[in-house]
Parts: C-alpha cells; sequence; structure tokens
C-alpha cells in the first residue's frame, strides 16, 4: 500500500482534491489514472480509501468510497525534548528514523551549550510527513516549536520524566527504570551536553538520569537509542 497525507480531510468530506505538487507527483510520477484507487491518511488516525475521478496532474481530484479509524500502533506514549544539532541533516535523520520507529511529540529545545537556535519547523514537519507514509502509520507525530529548556522544564507533563546526560553520577539504564505502557518524556542534549546548571535544575524538578550505554553518543544518536529502547521494552 501506499500512503498519502492531507491534514484536512476527514469523514465528512465526499471529495480531495490534491494540490499542485500532489496532483503532479501522482499523474506524472506514479502513473495513475481515472479510475485507480489511493490510500490516505490525516495523521489523526484515520485511513480513507479514494477513487481518481480526475486524473490531472495539475488538479487530480479523488472520490472518498470509504474511512476507517485505525488502531493506534503503540500502546505508550513517547515525548522526546532535543537540542536541534549544528548538522541539520542530523536532525533531520533522527526525525525520520525516530518516527519509522514510533515516537508520538517532539519538542525541540534550546540549551546552554546549544551550537544550534535557529529551527526550520516547516523542513522537520515534512520530513516527519515523509516518514510517516513511508513507514505505513497514521498518527503524524506532533513537533512542537523550539523554545528554551528552562521553560520546557516549566511545564507539567504527563507521566515519567528522564534526562540523559554525560555528567558523572548515578545512572541507571533505561530498562531497568520505564516499564512498558508508560508516557514517558526523555530529555537528550545539545553535542555539548547538558550544563551542570540545567542537570541540576532537572533534578529538582524530578526529572531522573538515564544511562544510554557505555559510549558517549553525538546527540541524533542518543535520541534513537532511547527512542529504540522504549519500543523495544514495549514489544
Amino acid at each position: 500500500m501506499q500512503l498519502f497525507y492531507n491534514p484536512n480531510i476527514d469523514a465528512t468530506v465526499s471529495q480531495f482534491v490534491f494540490d499542485k505538487i500532489e496532483s503532479k507527483h501522482v499523474v506524472k510520477v506514479l502513473r495513475k489514472k481515472e479510475g485507480d484507487t489511493l490510500h490516505i491518511t490525516n495523521g489523526k488516525g484515520h485511513l480513507f480509501t479514494c477513487q481518481i475521478i480526475i486524473a490531472s496532474d495539475k488538479k487530480c481530484v479523488a472520490s472518498i468510497i470509504a474511512s476507517k479509524e485505525m488502531p493506534p500502533h503503540r500502546d505508550y506514549v513517547l515525548h522526546v525534548a532535543i537540542a536541534p544539532t549544528k548538522n541539520n541533516d542530523r536532525m533531520e535523520w533522527f526525525l525520520e528514523k525516530a518516527t519509522e520507529i514510533g515516537i508520538d511529540e517532539i519538542t525541540p529545545i534550546i540549551c546552554d551549550n546549544s551550537e544550534r537556535r535557529v529551527v526550520k519547523i516547516e523542513r522537520f514537519q515534512k520530513i516527519l510527513q515523509s516518514a510517516m507514509k513511508q513507514s505505513l502509520q497514521f498518527q503524524l507525530p506532533k513537533l512542537n516549536d523550539p523554545m528554551l529548556l528552562s521553560d520546557f522544564m516549566m511545564q507539567k507533563l504527563k507521566g515519567s520524566t528522564y534526562i540523559a546526560h554525560c555528567e558523572d553520577g548515578e545512572k541507571k539504564g533505561i530498562k531497568d527504570l520505564i516499564g512498558s505502557k508508560q508516557n514517558v518524556t526523555i530529555l537528550i542534549g545539545p553535542e555539548g551536553d547538558f550544563s551542570s546548571k540545567e542537570i541540576t535544575t532537572a533534578l529538582e524538578k524530578g526529572y531522573i538520569p538515564i544511562s544510554l550505554g557505555e559510549t558517549r553518543l553525538r546527540t541524533e544518536t542518543a535520541g534513537i537509542v532511547a527512542v529504540q529502547n522504549i519500543a523495544f521494552i514495549n514489544q
């Protein structure tokens, strides 16, 4: 199955019009024609089965013939707050792979040692959408606007909160702390790690320090290790 995405489609709509870029992709690249079936998600857990009624590369129109609310792929909720990497490609790689593995919410956090403080949210959204379609998922991860870590830690979050940092101290592995079917938020710091002040503040606010292994990891690798560990715990 090939999956398309549009956030505006819902069960009240009988027809759907692809924008110019998607129309060209459907008709010219995929060579779809009138009568062909397409599958579309709105990223909110729904799958729509559609039939092309106008196969134009400028304005492709499809009729919705069935809709279905899809059961969630996961029975846990994972929120990763991660510092954007200096190299944008590395952050985009994290977003893509985290979506494929399973993540619900992502917040870019600006830390004391952050080398990148400007984030291209629109570009990141496209990465998430593409990864959701490729991995045949029907729930688009929520991408929040970037915010200062100090502001993020002021929020009241559901579930357990953890911080993965590189400073010495007592830390347990994810598998020793986190059980299945839980709401989890994990902080992942920048290339230079969280500052000592940030770590202290996080601990004071109830964040539990965790270890992601014996080696020092890049930011995006640490994020993926955390996501994969949570997925493994919930298998």
